[in-house]
């Protein structure tokens, strides 16, 4: 559909008005004789706009006499009404043709990628990948092999679950289904044992079949068997069983933190420059010939592909670079402010590694003053389940 329109564009279409009481008998008399009309829109019953193809006018009045209705020619668009209505002018007529020319060739390849449905997956590997596999910008269309590269993904990665890949005018859009990691899954007939999951000292350890191994106040490191999956009988002897039980346990999460007494830091002024480039393909025009006016700045690039469609890329990119001025200040602690500060920022950094919302029963706190910094300690002492199951391999 889309390049239909395109080409319509090229060859000339115009925009009309379908007045009538049987339009809807219209509409459908147009689509059962195979004419071609888009963005239509409906005005009450007895109205509808609508484009149409310059060739299929005649057949469209006729269809239009014989289902009563009247239609009014409103606009008129396109390359042919353009070349009328500039054909004394020469250069802009040759202005005219290189521009078609360009846009028809364009639209053979491939200017612009989208990647849709990443969450965990780094969205540079996914462009590699493409790009090894033939899908990259400017590649020709007609090169591009979608049904063997979704196969050759598929079965590469095992962290997608689905791809699936839609070629629209000069964009690619590439849809993704990121994979759950699987844990491994241990059936109730398997023999297994319970392990640490974590260093830790035990609380608290209930076995509902197997055999603990460690007790109340033990200190045990990430690994170690907790509850046996096996139990020793005096007449049967050893007999494996599939380990159930609770273990919960002390866990301590430790970090450190030093802010320093006397610090530099960078503010925003508030003044800031804009400066643009144009990139076409490969090539690059810088819009400005002057450096920066700040001495010392942030950037941040901003590009905006040149699109004429939805879907029809060119290969020319508009890049905004904007300029945020910043200046140095030089700051100076009390201790105590900066013992607060070490501490608080101590605390995030542990809660940021807690799952689950556990129960913090203690937390640890010591702080050490330097001449030019202050560094503080923290320990949060969490009761948790430490407990998890361990396939028997014999």
């Amino acid at each position: 559909m889309f390049f239909k329109i395109l080409i319509k564009n090229i060859l000339g279409y115009i925009n009309i008005k379908v007045e009538g009481y049987f339009v809807e008998k219209f509409i459908n008399r147009c689509i059962n004789e195979g004419i071609f009309f888009w963005n239509i829109k409906r005005e009450k019953s007895t109205i509808a706009y609508m484009n149409l193809g310059i060739g299929d006018f005649k057949k469209l009045c006729k269809i239009a006499k014989e289902s009563k209705c009247k239609v009014k020619v409103l606009e008129k668009k396109g390359i042919p009404f353009l070349l009328n209505r500039y054909r004394k002018r020469k250069i802009f007529l040759i202005l005219l043709i290189l521009i078609s020319v360009t846009l028809y060739v364009s639209s053979k390849f491939i200017w612009n990628i989208e990647i849709e449905g990443l969450n965990n997956i780094n969205e540079n590997e996914i462009n590699l990948m493409l790009e090894e596999k033939g899908l990259q910008i400017g590649k020709r269309k007609s090169e591009i092999d979608v049904k063997k590269i979704i196969n050759e993904i598929r079965l590469e990665r095992e962290d997608i679950a689905w791809v699936g890949i839609t070629i629209e005018g000069t964009n690619a859009t590439i849809k993704i289904v990121e994979a759950s990691a699987k844990p491994e899954v241990i059936n109730e007939e398997d023999y297994c044992n319970i392990v640490a999951t974590k260093d830790a000292q035990i609380v608290k350890i209930s076995a509902q079949n197997g055999i603990p191994l460690a007790k109340t106040d033990d200190i045990v490191t990430k690994g170690d068997i907790l509850i046996a999956g096996w139990i020793d009988g005096k007449y049967t002897g050893t007999r494996y069983v599939h380990a159930e039980g609770e273990i919960k346990a002390k866990v301590w999460y430790t970090e450190k933190t030093q802010v320093p007494l006397k610090q530099v830091v960078e503010k925003d002024t508030g003044n800031i420059e804009n400066k643009y480039k144009i990139k076409i393909n490969n090539f690059t025009i810088n819009l400005f010939k002057t450096l920066s006016k700040f001495e010392k700045y942030d950037t941040i690039e901003s590009c905006n592909q040149i699109k004429i469609f939805s879907k029809f890329y060119l290969p020319i990119e508009l890049i905004k670079i904007t300029n945020t001025e910043k200046v140095e200040e030089q700051i100076t602690y009390g201790i105590e402010e900066a013992k607060q500060i070490a501490i608080d920022k101590t605390c995030e950094k542990i809660e940021k590694e807690l799952h689950n919302n556990p129960e913090v029963l203690q937390k640890y706190i010591d702080a050490y003053v330097n001449n030019d910094y202050v560094e503080a300690e923290v320990t949060y002492e969490v009761l948790e389940n430490i407990g998890t199951k361990e396939k028997i391999v014999f």
